[in-house]
């Protein structure tokens, strides 16, 4: 393969790439041995990846070249990166964790399965900070930079499955979203990130619930296209379909715009507003109708989440029969906070079952089909920065840079992140719809994927 060849496929969409090798331009081994290649080039300075199998990733291109329905797979030889927390067979999951066992797994987890069953190929699994409690990727297992800007982390916690498709080494990544940890490292990636709504998918380990229903598994992608076709296999769904309902499909048309942060420790920076009101141009020049309306956070919502954040990462340390005295000392403050949750009975269903009807009823009084808000106030921290930061001061950073996410994990409804272009720079803004909107969401966001932003006020974008 000659040099710009390779580059091609490189910076080739997943949908790309799967027709070339449907249409034998290519070759799934093709594929692999190139993004083999680019992984070997960059992922010493990224960290992207916790374990590869270079020879197993051949093997498994070689076995979808092979294959006699070849020619109707959607994911065809693109090469799929899969954070450490979800189960591939003859890797082991670390958790992001020193100290937990290292056994391979006997079989992929079942998200896996599908992707393979559509002839994607793993490259390996992806770094994440430890339990994978943070919206960075840092941990004693080492530290995963941001492709976009080396000096920088990719956020998390899927960082490490972010970096490996923002720096061309994995075509699609697969990650989890318990607080963010999908959207957070797609935003500052400049990827677009998913995180669907709860019971959509399944959930790694086959488990029913996870984090106290707070975590979902979803994809990260270059495109919308890309975001909804992942989203589709991982589904069982029709996957030609779904990429038809999103590049063609309508947008959604009342959308609300809102700046506020349910966290007030939060400072928008003038870049992440820019983008968001620039969105809401975008959108209301095709047709979207638009309001300028806050959803309907209170003092508590950021807490109830916290609550059963630190009851969620307590029970899975006590799962893993992790030895407090061997993780990093913020995790084991977030466990023993968890376990005085879990003795006085657990975090309470009620409560998330009334923010998510307190959400639902916004949605329905104000005829909004959408929420437009930023995807995170303030940029990712300095790599490594937080290797030896205590749980205080992590946390209230956290709460500074990342707080629009965390409530709709608490509701349980879908949310996509999407970059558009401020000044030529990718800024993200996030979207959030009602239960069973993630395709609509999707349609919504291509609309605006990668478009130039116009510098407008916020006041002149309200509508009626």
């Amino acid at each position: 393969m000659t040099s710009g060849a390779a580059v091609d496929l490189l910076t080739s969409t997943a949908g790309e790439i799967a027709a070339r090798v449907r249409a034998g331009t290519t070759t799934a081994v093709e594929v692999a041995r190139t993004h083999l290649a680019r992984v070997a080039a960059r992922d010493v300075e990224l960290g992207a990846f916790e374990a590869l199998d270079a020879e197993r990733m051949l093997a498994e291109a070689a076995g979808v070249d092979a294959r006699p329905d070849r020619f109707a797979l959607p994911l065809a030889g693109v090469p799929v990166a899969v954070k450490d927390n979800v189960p591939v067979a003859g890797h082991a999951t670390r958790h992001g964790s020193a100290a937990t066992s290292t056994a391979p797994a006997r079989r992929d987890d079942e998200l896996v399965k599908r992707l393979r069953r559509a002839g994607a190929v793993v490259v390996g699994k992806t770094r994440m900070p430890e339990l994978a409690a943070w919206g960075f990727t840092q941990s004693a297992l080492g530290f995963t930079r941001n492709p976009r800007s080396p000096a920088r982390d990719p956020g998390g916690s899927s960082g490490g499955s972010a970096a490996a498709v923002a720096a061309g080494m994995a075509a699609l990544a697969l990650g989890t979203d318990g607080g963010g940890s999908i959207r957070i490292p797609a935003a500052y990636c400049g990827l677009v990130g998913l995180k669907p709504g709860s019971g959509e998918l399944p959930l790694p380990g086959g488990v029913d619930e996870h984090w106290f229903g707070l975590s979902v598994a979803g994809p990260l992608a270059r495109t919308c296209a890309d975001t909804a076709v992942m989203f589709a296999v991982l589904a069982g769904r029709d996957a030609a379909a779904v990429r038809h309902a999103v590049e063609a499909g309508a947008a959604l048309r009342r959308v609300a715009v809102s700046l506020r942060s349910p966290s007030p420790l939060a400072g928008l920076t003038a870049e992440n507003r820019l983008a968001t009101v620039g969105a809401a141009v975008l959108l209301r020049a095709g047709g979207a109708v638009l309001t300028a309306e806050d959803p309907p956070y209170s003092g508590s919502t950021a807490s109830h989440w916290s609550v059963r954040w630190q009851a969620g990462v307590a029970r899975e340390a006590a799962d893993l029969a992790l030895d407090l005295d061997a993780v990093e000392p913020r995790t084991a403050t977030i466990v023993r906070n968890g376990r005085g949750v879990l003795r006085l009975g657990g975090p309470r269903p009620a409560t998330a079952a009334a923010w998510r009807e307190r959400v639902l009823a916004w949605f329905d009084a104000g005829r909004h089909d959408v929420l437009l808000t930023p995807a995170v106030a303030g940029p990712p921290v300095r790599a490594g920065a937080m290797r030896h930061r205590g749980y205080l001061s992590t946390t209230m950073l956290s709460a500074s840079r990342v707080p629009y996410t965390q409530a709709w994990n608490l509701a349980g409804v879908p949310a996509v992140v999407v970059p558009v272009s401020v000044s030529g720079r990718p800024v993200a803004v996030q979207l959030v719809g009602r239960p069973g909107d993630e395709l609509a969401l999707l349609a919504t966001a291509a609309r605006i994927e990668g478009r130039e932003v116009p510098d407008t006020p916020l006041d002149r974008t309200a509508g009626p």
